[in-house]
């Protein structure tokens, strides 16, 4: 997939922005010109203006490209955002429901696969990258992938009946934090780092 276009719209938006909104309103600490990031356990600083990734160390590979945009979208959001607490699947966000079919396939059956035969694994797993236990299902975490995003991962274990099933809820403020579609970016990554940290 050529990501070219959206990445150089992503950083023209990021650009855009004035330095003081963006830290005001990311929740992100700033060293210098460069923004001092964790992202699901990567540390990262991304530079303004240039919009330049720098992994930390120095030697660590550079976050791909869907990614890198997926980070600029968020960091050039400087609307004054509050979590509400209501939780929201990903079909009630705008347009979701076109997007529900990709959404499971990359993230909810993924996160079911991983964790379904012992639930409770997720709940030591996710405490890696700062998760903390809610009271779901057979198992549950509430991860902040992004300092104003928290995503809700909800667990049922497998059994002689059924097969296991997996949920993932965002608050309701998450509609406008980032379009529909980064969300699926977002919840992607999110089962993909579990899965690196649980190997």
């Amino acid at each position: 997939m050529n990501y070219a276009p959206a990445l150089e719209l992503a950083l023209k938006k990021f650009r855009a922005c004035f330095l003081e909104d963006i830290k005001q309103y990311s929740g992100y600490s700033l060293k210098g010109d460069r923004f001092q990031i964790d992202f699901l356990g990567q540390q990262l600083e991304v530079e303004y203006p240039s919009g330049k990734f720098l992994p930390q160390p120095s030697t660590a590979a550079e976050p791909p490209v869907f990614m890198q945009i997926l980070i600029l979208h968020y960091l050039a959001d400087t609307t004054k955002t509050v979590r509400s607490g209501r939780l929201i699947s990903f079909k009630d966000l705008s347009g979701g429901n076109i997007y529900i079919e990709p959404f499971n396939k990359r993230a909810v059956l993924p996160l079911a696969r991983l964790f379904g035969d012992a639930p409770r694994r997720l709940l030591e797993v996710a405490a890696l990258i700062g998760g903390k236990e809610a009271a779901y299902g057979d198992a549950a975490v509430i991860i902040d992938v992004f300092p104003r995003i928290p995503v809700t991962l909800i667990l049922w274990g497998s059994d002689e009946e059924f097969a296991a099933s997996a949920n993932i809820l965002f608050d309701a403020s998450a509609a406008r934090i980032l379009p529909t579609e980064d969300y699926a970016v977002l919840a992607s990554c999110l089962v993909a780092a579990l899965k690196r940290l649980a190997a």
